[in-house]
């Protein structure tokens, strides 16, 4: 009968305990999943918040601004999750140790990986070139597709897809074709000696003017480049705007071609008066 009546105390003891244990994680319980909502509506609205006021400022890109709030959605739901496990009693300075060690480890595994996320966040922010436009750097050349924060998507002159990491575009100069309006051309023509240079430059002058799609303002221009014994360079140097830049030179270079070809003199034909 002691034995018995031992079993039936221990197992109310037991019992109260886990009712004690029960009360007490269910209040846990409910409070951490109160946490859990209010942390990931609370993050929800500031990822928003900071998106939109991002994209409301000038030079910032859309990529740039999304990856910023993902950045404090993350950062907010992580603090949510180590205080939820505050509330079951985890020591959040051992959790906040080891969350700083495996950023350690991650970031030193991805250091290339984080050097192009760096470079396009440098490349979204000071905009060296944008979608649409024209670029040359180092061995890359094409016009911009689409700018992300690993990676640049160029398509060539000839059609061929290219995807550039971001840190080889930020380490070298950029030489952007299309950023201005209005580009700067050439063309230099030979005469001989013995032509008449006013006369070229006047002609040069005459099929540039000719020529819709050349600037009236800044104007075209001639200037004699070379000359020697022989021969008379003349150049002619005008500006188009970026966009009509190649179908301008080579209309005007075919223009050229043709007014300064030199057509030989019909020869008379001769024949006996009858």
């Amino acid at each position: 009968m002691e034995q018995a009546s031992n079993i039936v105390v221990a197992t109310r003891a037991a019992l109260a305990q886990l009712t004690a244990l029960a009360i007490q994680y269910s209040f846990s319980a409910i409070g951490a999943i109160i946490l859990l909502v209010i942390g990931w509506l609370l993050a929800g609205f500031l990822s928003r918040w900071a998106h939109n006021g991002l994209s409301r400022i000038h030079g910032i890109d859309a990529t740039l601004a999304q990856f910023f709030a993902n950045i404090i959605r993350y950062a907010m739901l992580v603090l949510v999750i180590i205080m939820v496990l505050g509330q079951f009693g985890v020591q959040t300075a051992s959790v906040l140790a080891a969350l700083g060690a495996a950023g350690l480890a991650i970031g030193l595994a991805l250091q290339g990986t984080l050097q192009n996320i760096a470079a396009g966040i440098m490349l979204l922010v000071l905009r060296p070139f944008r979608v649409g436009e024209s670029i040359e750097t180092g061995n890359i050349s094409g016009t911009i597709v689409d700018v992300g924060l690993f990676a640049t998507e160029l398509r060539t002159a000839d059609g061929v897809y290219r995807m550039a990491p971001n840190s080889t575009l930020w380490n070298v100069p950029i030489t952007n074709y299309s950023r201005h309006k209005t580009r700067r051309h050439e063309i230099t023509v030979t005469i001989g000696s013995g032509d008449d240079v006013e006369e070229a430059q006047a002609k040069l002058i005459k099929l540039a003017q000719d020529e819709p799609r050349v600037t009236k303002a800044p104007a075209p221009t001639t200037y004699v480049a070379d000359f020697d014994a022989g021969s008379t360079k003349v150049t002619l140097r005008y500006w188009a705007t970026s966009s009509e830049w190649w179908a301008t030179h080579t209309t005007l270079t075919k223009a050229t071609k043709l007014a300064f070809d030199k057509k030989p003199d019909p020869t008379p034909s001769s024949g006996s008066d009858v």
